[in-house]
């Protein structure tokens, strides 16, 4: 790049799938369009003339970091946490059991969980986790299906949901009202999703009241809608509202998992054993220890929602495997220089998207001051993407670039509008890369 300004940088953006946007396209519930606005500012920055998509390429497979680290000044990692952390309980791989990132990649679209076919056939749903991933999956095994047929939801995963004998949802967590870590708008969500109502165990709300003054602000309405749900009497609106409702969800806390129950023939999920746990300390801080005590809840589908993690792609890349991150100050990796990370690898998986995004600006920074103060070398010529470009078709690996999406977004939107949808996702990276080369 040479000159000190940044008019001349150039930014390529390597991509494992054939399309743009991760998780904003994979993560993002099919009923939260206005959050997939932010597609709008990525398309822009794409198509800046000194910025190339290459997609459906595998860093790490197709070509290592140290390889890119030859051929650019700088080289970010931003592939975020696709690893599951698991429960660690027995039962954990029978049928019947997914992790939440599977179960949202699945009616999402992302091809890596496209034969997932979980089996709704069963009354009662359970859900290890209450943050707003819990929520997402709890949202969409409970919404209506006219409000899920004008997103943009999977066809396989709508017609399962048609056919979906879910009728009760229980969100369980280990600590109680006053820790569970999804936010007030997913909260409200599910308060007023039609066709829904409400079940709360009004003891675990003991002592929630009185510990209302002392919260923050954002935790205390959070705290005060979770207690009006729970244990307001309804008035004759909301009291006629829940008559009709024909199905239910609720949070279960003080419960940890303790094993997954199986049928006679030992092969698929009948049920999940709950360890009941009580707090030691208060507020964020506290602590979830078991009682002793156990209680069993019957039900065919259990979601684990729990946290997620990051992996190493490429053994030549430092990386803390206790915390799951890659070393790093202000996103500048300790070593080798040149070499920085962003989102959830920097972090670890903390946060919302707001989050992450101005996290991610915090490592554009570091990168510009690194090239100001001249701590990062760019007095030798890089060519970038001529040498990958090269290496890459000499492993016969075929990249799609920005127009190539493009011819799949207008596809996918075309295929959607055919059944009142705002698209319809292609599910195979093969179709994906066919559509691209038409």
């Amino acid at each position: 790049t040479g000159d000190k300004t940044h008019q001349n940088v150039h930014v390529d953006i390597y991509e494992r799938l054939p399309v743009p946007f991760g998780l904003v396209r994979f993560g993002v519930a099919p009923d939260h369009p206005e959050v997939k606005n932010v597609i709008n500012t990525f398309t822009q920055t794409a198509k800046h003339s000194r910025c190339r998509f290459y997609g459906n390429v595998n860093v790490g497979k197709d070509v290592s970091v140290g390889e890119l680290k030859q051929a650019y000044h700088a080289v970010v990692l931003s592939y975020g946490a696709e690893g599951n952390r698991s429960m660690g309980v027995p039962g954990e791989g029978l049928a019947g059991v997914y992790s939440a990132k599977d179960f949202v990649g699945w009616y999402n679209g992302h091809p890596s969980c496209r034969e997932l076919n979980p089996d709704l056939n069963c009354e009662t749903a359970v859900i290890l986790g209450q943050g707003n991933v819990a929520l997402d999956v709890a949202r969409v095994l409970l919404s209506p299906i006219d409000i899920l047929k004008k997103t943009d939801i999977t066809q396989p995963a709508l017609e399962a949901l048609v056919r979906s004998q879910i009728r009760r949802v229980l969100i369980v967590g280990r600590r109680g009202p006053v820790q569970v870590a999804c936010t007030i708008k997913e909260l409200r969500e599910m308060v007023n999703l039609p066709g829904t109502k409400s079940e709360m165990v009004e003891a675990d709300f003991d002592g929630v009241t009185e510990a209302l003054k002392d919260l923050p602000r954002p935790r205390k309405r959070l705290t005060e809608l979770l207690l009006k749900t729970a244990l307001d009497t309804p008035g004759d609106k909301e009291q006629q509202r829940r008559h009709q409702a024909s199905r239910t969800w609720g949070f279960r806390f003080f419960r940890s998992p303790s094993e997954v129950l199986a049928d006679a023939d030992g092969n698929k999920t009948v049920g999940i054993r709950l360890a009941v746990t009580r707090l030691e300390g208060s507020g964020e801080g506290a602590r979830a220890v078991l009682t002793g005590e156990v209680e069993d809840v019957t039900c065919g589908l259990v979601i684990s929602s729990i946290g997620y993690k990051s992996h190493p792609i490429d053994p030549s890349v430092p990386f803390d495997t206790r915390r799951a991150v890659i070393p790093n100050t202000m996103g500048r990796s300790m070593f080798p220089s040149g070499l920085y990370c962003s989102g959830w690898l920097k972090t670890g998986p903390t946060g919302v998207i707001a989050t992450t995004m101005n996290n991610s600006f915090d490592t554009a920074r570091s990168l510009v001051e690194d090239m100001e103060s001249e701590a990062l070398d760019l007095s030798s010529v890089k060519t970038g993407s001529e040498v990958i470009s090269a290496l890459l078709e000499e492993r016969g690996v075929k990249s799609v670039s920005f127009s190539d999406w493009e011819k799949i977004d207008s596809v996918e939107m075309s295929r959607g509008e055919a059944s009142g949808k705002p698209r319809e996702k292609i599910l195979t990276v093969e179709e994906m890369i066919q559509v691209a080369r038409t």
